[in-house]
């Protein structure tokens, strides 16, 4: 009898065809956004699963699940699984690393460019019929190149993020745990800084660093405060890294010039503040959402849940300690 596995959301249909030659597939393609009630109801019979980053894998769940032998996050980050009760449960984890760095980077640009150039702002000022005329001191925004980029968490995304801000001519400092290779400093003209040296010389600060207690609020407001008043923030990272309710206030009292922010601590819920500033540009967690990307995501965590149920090894375990009897 075929082993039986749950998707937890809306996935595309040939990556389910896919599943199905090797599972009993079950699935919520209505997309519903299932309670933690409703998801243990889903698992407690099943041996796989594939998740996205709005379902919570922990303890609560796990003890509940006794069959689950793979979960399979539809995300590189993987804050919402708790790899520690994994380990207790015998549980393989999994995430999709390298399929979406490039795309990502190609949106933590797109707001770069929109949040330096005001582009949001001039859109509605376009769109309410307040263009009457062109002014010379019209909607002045950053220039970007030849502008510092300081980029925070030098992994694949933040490389990448470097490696575009070449064609712009511009100077881009680093801050990690610690160094990448000299190669790599060299292929992106980077140079790695002290993290209150990039914050106080950056013209744009971009974030690319994975949620964890210890990235919580690394973005507060005494952080933010070190930043130029002309500075602007960008967050393609997660949610939580950067304290929302301090952003606002900055935002707000002109400590910095503005932010580009995709993520954000409680969402799919904004802060209210938000909405009521002209200063930054908003979008639903949607970087890696190009078609071929989202695509490459789910059949590489299909993949992940074939290899973890069949040979016991899969290629992005996060959890190798598992015991995976």
């Amino acid at each position: 009898m075929n082993k039986k596995i749950f998707v937890s959301r809306e996935i595309f249909e040939e990556v389910l065809d896919f599943l199905a030659t090797h599972f009993e597939v079950h699935s919520n393609q209505a997309d519903a956004v299932l309670t933690a009630e409703e998801l243990a109801s889903a698992l407690s019979d099943k041996e796989g699963a594939m998740v996205a980053l709005t379902e919570r894998i922990d303890e609560a769940l796990l003890s509940r699940c006794a069959h689950l032998r793979a979960v399979c996050n539809i995300a590189v980050g993987y804050n919402n699984i708790d790899l520690a009760a994994c380990n207790a449960h015998g549980v393989m984890a999994t995430n999709t690393p390298g399929v979406l760095d490039d795309t990502t980077a190609d949106f933590a640009w797109t707001l770069i460019l929109a949040t330096a150039r005001r582009l949001t702002e001039a859109e509605r000022y376009l769109r309410d019929g307040k263009w009457k005329k062109w002014e010379l001191k019209q909607l002045l925004g950053l220039d970007v190149h030849h502008a510092t980029l300081g980029i925070m968490g030098m992994g694949r995304i933040g490389q990448a993020v470097a490696r575009r801000a070449l064609g712009f001519d511009m100077e881009v400092l680093y801050h990690d745990q610690s160094r990448v290779a000299p190669e790599i400093e060299s292929a992106c003209r980077a140079r790695f800084v002290s993290r209150e040296e990039l914050l106080g010389k950056s013209d744009i600060v971009s974030l690319h660093v994975p949620y964890s207690p210890q990235t919580h609020h690394l973005m507060g407001a005494q952080e933010i405060s070190l930043m130029k008043k002309s500075a602007i923030l960008i967050n393609t990272a997660r949610g939580g890294v950067v304290d929302d309710d301090a952003l606002v206030e900055a935002l707000r009292s002109g400590v910095i010039a503005g932010a580009g922010l995709d993520v954000f601590e409680r969402e799919p819920a904004l802060h209210p503040g938000f909405k009521e500033l002209a200063n930054v540009v908003l979008s639903p967690h949607i970087a890696s959402a190009s078609r071929n990307t989202r695509f490459k995501m789910a059949m590489k965590a299909a993949e992940n849940l074939v290899a973890a149920l069949t040979t016991g090894q899969p290629p992005d375990l996060l959890n190798p300690g598992v015991n995976r009897g």
